[in-house]
């Protein structure tokens, strides 16, 4: 085959996060999400768990220089046209990771973990504050759950109007727009997007179905991949809505506790 008629590289996205060895949330997650939509997933490994469908039973952090190899071999080779990130535990790797995307002129997601589907803290407490000053500062995307935005800013949001209170204290920080994902409030699954001027209101229908665990690191992969494919902020949002919800919807029971959503849910696979 000659160089011509080869296919183009499709847009390339980078996850930073940590792995999960169930293969329901991070870096698999992430991967898997990055395929299904069309991109070249790439990543660094920021951690790995011990995981499983009942709760996390062991984290390990990478160090902070393995972070920082597997990111510049990757940017400085193959190049990125936008990045995601996750897992980050410690604010050594919180300020590194941030002042990495703070010199790649890519779009960027942050989704803030703090606590995993099942109620493990996933983030050390002194953390938070790298987080709120080096992290968001250089977002484009910030997409924190409920939980997430109590731990950043000591609100607690229990109905959709305290969404909008939630999001302008998120973007005090510094980052360019905020999702609030109203996911744990009642009644349809609302998320709120704005820069402080622009909102968008998502709405999708509630799925009686317990298995949404990786809902969160598909949907910030789910945005940075349409960022990559040049969509603006509304509309890689508005895709990764759509997405998530397809996902959400097709979650499979794995294992004895919550399960995986389906990332594979658009090539039918559960219909073979």
């Amino acid at each position: 085959m000659s160089a011509s008629s080869r296919a183009s590289a499709p847009p390339r996205v980078l996850t930073v996060a940590g792995s999960d060895s169930g293969g329901g949330a991070g870096i698999q997650a992430d991967l898997k999400t990055m395929l299904a939509l069309g991109v070249h997933g790439m990543s660094v490994l920021t951690a790995v768990t011990a995981q499983n469908s009942l709760g996390v039973q062991g984290a390990w952090e990478l160090p902070v220089e393995a972070v920082r190899a597997q990111y510049r071999s990757v940017v400085d080779d193959i190049g990125v046209d936008a990045v995601k990130t996750g897992m980050l535990s410690s604010a050594e790797l919180v300020e590194t990771v941030a002042e990495l995307i703070g010199g790649t002129a890519v779009p960027s997601v942050v989704d803030p973990v703090g606590v995993s589907k099942h109620g493990d803290s996933l983030l050390a407490a002194s953390a938070l504050d790298s987080v709120r000053t080096k992290l968001l500062p250089v977002a484009t995307v910030a997409t924190p759950n409920l939980d997430e935005v109590a731990q950043l800013t000591g609100l607690r949001v229990e109905s959709e109007d305290g969404m909008r209170r939630a999001a302008a204290a998120v973007l005090a920080y510094g980052p360019t727009w905020v999702l609030i994902k109203g996911g744990h409030l009642g009644g349809d699954a609302v998320d709120f997007l704005t820069d402080g001027s622009q909102e968008h209101w998502l709405r999708a229908p509630r799925f009686d179905n317990r298995h949404t665990h990786g809902t969160g690191c598909t949907l910030a992969s789910a945005i940075a991949s349409g960022l990559a494919k040049g969509q603006t902020v509304p509309e890689a949002v508005a895709a990764a809505k759509e997405y998530v919800t397809g996902a959400i919807a097709a979650g499979f029971a794995l294992g004895g506790g919550i399960g995986p959503v389906d990332h594979g849910w658009r090539f039918g696979a559960g219909d073979a």
